[in-house]
């Protein structure tokens, strides 16, 4: 392709030994990096990652992570800048950054999937660019998702590369239902997606190896100074705010009826996937001092929509002690249950 050839062979980023196997952030954050501070080209690196749940810039987390999941095994939860859907990547997994300077967009995306496909039908791999973003085994499933944003006169296309993954924990870590996870279970999932593995006789390390050669004809290195000045754009990628999300507001009506208890009704208002405002409604009857609806709104306003964060708040709070034979177990159920019927 023509935008192709202009964009590769590119400049490939050498990061010094003490860099390879950080978190995921620190590697969105050398894209910034090199697209605010380094000289006008097309620079190329890749990049391995532990266990990560990665959410598109504009997801609500609650709906697409099982964030206690993550939480329990150690997985890394992260939103990026660019657009798309979240992704889980691993060790198994080889992750892919172009910065390149301003132009049109999607002339660099398509020339980068396209270079990627290309790229991985010459080493064996028989692939083809599907939809808007992936590339998949011809006649099989997606081995490479990718997304793009614009940085102030730069563009930032990212993927990553299924070579091969833990099944189990992507499952655990993309799906908040517990009843789709019953229902769908590995099958389902694996029948989506396709493993390098399974065609290419070597291993990711070789295969970061040969995408270097195929992407790139000259390096730059990065100093220490660099991995300084990265390390402080990668603490932006942590924040609440930037994980959970702020952007926008939704209110959802939880309610049930509880045998002893009666009606519960609540009213969360949701920014991103945190408790912004909650509303408390129903013919139950109240015992505590203080008003029900206040007991809560000090208790949950604030946290993470997260049912091992909101747990630990019940257990504190003591909802029995404020409504009527109302249990933690009960307002759980209330809570999650209604939202996981509203995102089936």
């Amino acid at each position: 392709m023509d935008n192709a050839q202009k964009i590769f062979p590119a400049c490939f980023v050498e990061f010094p030994p003490e860099a390879e196997r950080q978190r995921c952030a620190f590697y969105l954050a050398a894209e910034e990096y090199i697209a605010q501070n380094f000289p006008e080209d097309y620079y190329v690196f890749s990049w391995q990652i532990g266990p990560t749940a990665l959410l598109g810039s504009n997801q609500t987390l609650h709906k697409e992570i099982n964030f206690d999941f993550c939480k329990q095994h150690g997985i890394d939860v992260l939103r990026r800048k660019s657009g798309g859907g979240t992704v889980y990547a691993d060790w198994g997994n080889l992750m892919t950054s172009l910065i390149t300077p301003a132009g049109s967009v999607e002339s660099i995306f398509t020339a980068y999937v396209h270079q990627i496909s290309d790229g991985l039908n010459r080493i064996g791999a028989p692939t083809e660019v599907s939809g808007r973003n992936d590339i998949t085994l011809k006649g099989g499933g997606k081995i490479c998702g990718n997304a793009f944003y614009h940085l102030a006169r730069h563009n930032i296309v990212h993927g990553t590369m299924l070579h091969d993954t833990q099944m189990d924990l992507m499952i655990g870590a993309l799906n908040p239902d517990p009843d789709k996870l019953e229902s769908q279970g590995v099958k389902s999932v694996r029948s989506r997606i396709a493993l390098l593995k399974d065609y290419l006789p070597f291993g990711v390390d070789v295969l970061r190896q040969k995408m270097r050669l195929i992407l790139t004809d000259r390096s730059v290195k990065l100093t220490v100074d660099d991995l300084a000045e990265i390390r402080k754009i990668e603490a932006t990628y942590y924040t609440q705010e930037m994980i959970f999300g702020q952007t926008s507001k939704a209110t959802t009506v939880c309610s049930d009826r509880i045998e002893g208890c009666g009606r519960v009704e609540f009213s969360i208002t949701l920014r991103g996937s945190i408790i912004d405002d909650l509303r408390l409604g129903g013919d139950f009857f109240e015992v505590g001092d203080k008003s029900a609806e206040a007991s809560f709104q000090e208790a949950l306003i604030g946290l993470p929509f997260s049912r091992e964060e909101i747990t630990e708040k019940l257990n504190e709070l003591k909802p029995q002690a404020n409504i009527r034979r109302l249990e933690a177990k009960d307002v759980l159920h209330i809570l999650f249950h209604n939202i996981n019927e509203k995102n089936t």
